[in-house]
């Protein structure tokens, strides 16, 4: 894919801590106990790549010597949304680093024939329309599910632009899918790679 074409697609700096963990988490060799210990390590760097695209403004604190200091904060409410199940992964990594932040959870099925996604359940904080929104998913292999994620959130009034997708491993077919469908809306992934490791949520959750 074209760096033009990649909207507003943000990928997390690929140095060798990073290709480890991609490289853990690919081996069909690696335990399930060591899987979801790198995976939470990877996703911990994801969901803190994630919050540094929140909107912050400036605010001046006292130090306890009596200092005034010249810092940042969030601009407004924030909530993490999780595509169940193996969005659920990525909750306590964000709760590791916002601890009072409110989660809501979206189920997407696929037809078993027809291979389309539809959305069966949904809960979320009766003010996210208000909320900038962290939608999490781990695994984007054909953009399929983010798309009806997006379009409930959207129904309850979160706009495009103020959703944040963070995502582990993504192919470029469901970028360009996500990113055609909505431009505005933000994506943090740490690799894009033709094949995704779609066995990650039988592994973390221990059902393979």
């Amino acid at each position: 894919m074209d760096n033009n074409d990649l909207g507003n697609l943000k990928l997390l700096e690929c140095n060798s801590q990073v290709a480890e963990l991609q490289t853990i988490l690919r081996d069909k060799n690696t335990t399930r106990s060591d899987f979801k210990f790198y995976a939470d390590r990877l996703i911990r760097l994801v969901i803190e790549e994630s919050l540094n695209q929140l909107p912050y403004t400036h605010c001046d604190v006292e130090t306890p010597t009596g200092a005034i200091y010249e810092g940042l904060k969030y601009r407004s409410g924030n909530c993490g949304v999780s595509i169940i199940r193996s969005g659920e992964a990525m909750e306590q990594g964000l709760r590791d680093c916002c601890r009072s932040i409110r989660i809501g959870k979206i189920l997407v099925e696929s037809d078993a024939n027809t291979h389309e996604a539809r959305v069966v359940y949904a809960r979320f904080p009766d003010d996210i329309g208000s909320r900038q929104v962290l939608l999490m998913y781990p695994i984007m292999s054909t953009g399929n599910t983010v798309l009806q994620a997006v379009n409930v959130l959207r129904e309850h009034g979160v706009p495009e632009s103020c959703i944040i997708l963070s995502n582990l491993f993504c192919t470029p077919m469901a970028v360009r899918t996500v990113v055609n469908a909505f431009p505005k809306l933000k994506i943090l992934t740490s690799e894009l790679h033709p094949v995704a490791p779609n066995h990650f949520g039988q592994k973390y959750f221990g059902t393979d």
